[in-house]
């Protein structure tokens, strides 16, 4: 398309302030002229999320009626025997086993084992 003057060189310098760089989800192709953002190390990232972790002492499954008659004395028997590992829980999901310490005032665990938790992929 030629200006008024027959002047192409003209008719693109007006228009380059007007080119709009694409953004990441606009368009599908290649953006290898929009800024990229600086590269993260995901697993150092990661080791900052907080998470849960619980000792399980065992279950037991009950009916709602039996659920109804627990008070103060009842006695509700586990799955677990006594004197065995608990399960070590990380955000619900079963990781490894330990027992039951006491750590000043508190109770802690001592670990026995981590079978479910991939340590190695967390490390950089």
């Amino acid at each position: 398309m030629m200006n008024e003057n027959g002047n192409n060189d003209a008719l693109l310098d007006d228009t380059e302030e007007m080119i709009i760089e694409p953004v990441a989800g606009e368009l599908a192709g290649d953006f290898t002229q929009a800024p990229r953002a600086p590269r993260r190390d995901l697993p150092q990232m990661m080791r900052k999320i907080p998470v849960t972790l619980t000792l399980e002492v065992g279950s037991a499954r009950i009916s709602l009626q039996d659920l109804m008659n627990i008070g103060p004395d009842s006695v509700v028997e586990l799955d677990a025997l006594a004197g065995e590992p608990l399960v070590i829980k990380v955000n619900g999901t079963a990781i490894g086993r330990a027992e039951v310490v006491v750590a000043g005032e508190n109770y802690g665990l001592k670990v026995i084992d981590l079978d479910g938790l991939n340590l190695d992929m967390m490390t950089s």
